[in-house]
């Protein structure tokens, strides 16, 4: 016998011995030489030679009782599993069409008995993000909803781990995106840092989650009491009452708590809404607020703003119109009910509305579809700094789409009259609704100021735009734009530019290029600040405004005619 035979031998016969043994307390894992065996075993059948079959054949079944001996000793055992247990489901996603082996129970098996308790164990969350991201491909083929139904736990023990794991979870990250996990993929990673909060509460209540190895977080409450809020998350069941003996901080989550239960789950139920005006999330966000952020917080506060980049980019190369229809009203809602951290509210913020000015650029027939939650967001343009933002972008989206486009006239007229009234209200007001009382610093009326008059120009400028990609609307966004032009605003910059609007419109020529569509429209293609001078002598019907392109006020002091400027034939 060759030496090569004896070890093969040895090694089945360490792995055919622990698989009958029958003490359930003493767990496989709790033999440091068994992990070594089943690799050494898993090597002799990747050979590509004609025996490889035969020793597949003959290892499969002590691989088979040992992953079960393994999960039914995982409640008692003192050792960490996971790895063993990776190891065995790669031998079964190898081999399963050589011994008939379907590994889709297998890797259930693992996710919830296994993972669910050790995700905590920063060897087994690198080697299970290795796993998925080297399976990735196969998964995908064979198991595709695997990876999109447990996305809360891979993302629970990304937000553990933090930037440690930060690369490995982007490598998986685009399996973990389905049209079933599309939507509520979204709210999960924007509440990242509240779900580092939740866990962090956890081992505050009931002892640490990570230690030097996973007997001490077997031994701790944290698992069981993890494993009782998910019990009720999938069961609806009522937890037990805890003592009365708890401190004030570790009672700020209430562990019923409806967003609290959404956040630890494991499994995704395809639920979107998040409970974000309960009481207790509520005096979460304050206290989370008010107090020091652990080192954990801080590496997911920059993570994930990295994390939605991703996601988005994915959304815009993979996912579908109606995907990004229903995202986009959820985006609106989630701009302003975001974790209190100003550098992470300005970071996820400013993604979002590149992502939604992204969806509306790749897609401009959202806007129709989406035209009441953006007639809504315009008329909640004052309620606080972030909706007038939301309000500003929907402002040029509007403007620079033409409402949807020509086929759109109707939804194109009642978002003109949106905007009409967004121009009217704040004319009459004279300031943005988030200014707050009259007593203000000086500071705080500047920057008033500064924002009412960036709103009338995003305003008029759209105003302008749908006019003239529907013409029937210019009588309208002529008395808007002289109402502007008329009103006593201090920062001249608004009643200039409202002039300049007027000009333009009077000169079809060149207003269609500046302002018109983008995009080809009835056979033509327009480019915008571009003038077509050769078209020139059919679509110019009255003089070129020199005074409007050289900023002058009054009336012009040349009067060029066409001919003057235009090639004579």
């Amino acid at each position: 016998m060759s030496a090569e035979e004896g070890d093969w031998n040895f090694y089945l016969r360490t792995v055919s011995n622990s698989a009958r043994d029958s003490n359930i307390a003493n767990g496989p894992a709790s033999d440091p030489s068994l992990l070594h065996a089943v690799k050494k075993l898993f090597e002799f059948c990747k050979r590509e030679d004609k025996t490889s079959d035969d020793l597949v054949a003959r290892v499969y079944p002590h691989l088979n009782k040992l992953f079960q001996r393994s999960v039914a000793s995982l409640s008692q055992s003192n050792s960490s599993n996971g790895l063993l247990l990776l190891v065995i489901l790669q031998f079964f996603l190898d081999f399963g069409e050589v011994v008939l082996h379907d590994a889709d129970p297998s890797l259930h098996t693992f996710i919830r008995s296994c993972l669910s308790r050790e995700f905590a164990d920063p060897i087994v969350a690198a080697a299970t993000l290795d796993f998925l991201y080297v399976n990735k491909n196969k998964l995908l083929v064979s198991f595709p909803n695997l990876l999109p139904q447990f996305f809360p736990l891979i993302l629970k023990l990304t937000a553990w781990h933090g930037g440690k794991l930060e690369k490995p979870f982007l490598k998986v990250l685009p399996g973990l995106v389905s049209p079933g996990s599309f939507l509520p993929l979204f709210p999960s990673l924007m509440d990242l840092p509240i779900l580092v909060v939740a866990l962090e509460k956890v081992e505050r209540s009931s002892g640490s989650l990570v230690g030097n190895n996973i007997a001490s977080i077997q031994k701790s409450k944290a698992p069981e009491m993890l494993l009782a809020l998910m019990d009720e998350a999938y069961t609806g069941t009522t937890i037990g009452e805890r003592g009365g003996d708890e401190s004030e901080e570790s009672s700020t989550i209430n562990v019923a708590d409806p967003l609290f239960l959404e956040l630890l789950k494991d499994e995704n139920d395809g639920l979107v809404e998040r409970h974000w005006t309960s009481p207790g999330i509520t005096a979460v966000l304050q206290a989370a607020k008010n107090s020091p952020q652990s080192d954990r917080l801080k590496q997911i506060l920059n993570i994930a703003p990295r994390l939605l980049d991703a996601y988005f980019t994915i959304a815009l190369h993979d996912a579908n119109s109606s995907l990004i229809c229903a995202l986009i009203p959820i985006l609106m809602t989630r701009i302003s009910a975001l974790f209190p951290d100003q550098n992470y509210m300005y970071k996820v913020r400013r993604r979002l509305l590149e992502f939604m000015l992204a969806a509306f650029h790749r897609s401009p027939d959202l806007i129709p579809l989406l035209k009441k939650p953006i007639i809504d967001r315009l008329g909640n343009a004052y309620d606080s700094t972030e909706k007038t933002e939301l309000a500003l972008q929907l402002c040029w989206a509007v403007g620079e789409y033409g409402g949807g486009g020509p086929t759109h006239k109707d939804t194109a007229r009642e978002l003109f009259e949106s905007l009409e009234l967004l121009l009217y209200e704040n004319l009459s007001s004279s300031r943005l609704g988030l200014r707050q009382e009259a007593a203000v610093d000086s500071n705080r009326k500047s920057f008033s100021k500064s924002s009412q008059s960036r709103l009338l120009c995003f305003v008029i400028t759209a105003i302008t735009k749908v006019a003239t990609h529907h013409r029937e609307l210019l009588p309208r966004a002529r008395v808007a734009l002289i109402k502007v032009a008329r009103s006593r605003i201090s920062d001249s910059r608004v009643s200039k530019r409202a002039h300049v609007y007027l000009g333009l419109i009077d000169e079809p020529g060149i207003c269609l290029p500046v302002l018109g569509p983008s995009r080809p429209s009835h056979g033509f293609v327009h480019y915008p600040g571009t003038v077509n001078w050769n078209e020139g002598g059919n679509k110019m019907v009255a003089h070129i405004p020199f005074y409007i392109l050289g900023e002058q006020e009054g009336p012009p002091f040349h009067d060029f005619s066409l001919s003057d400027v235009l090639p004579r034939r």
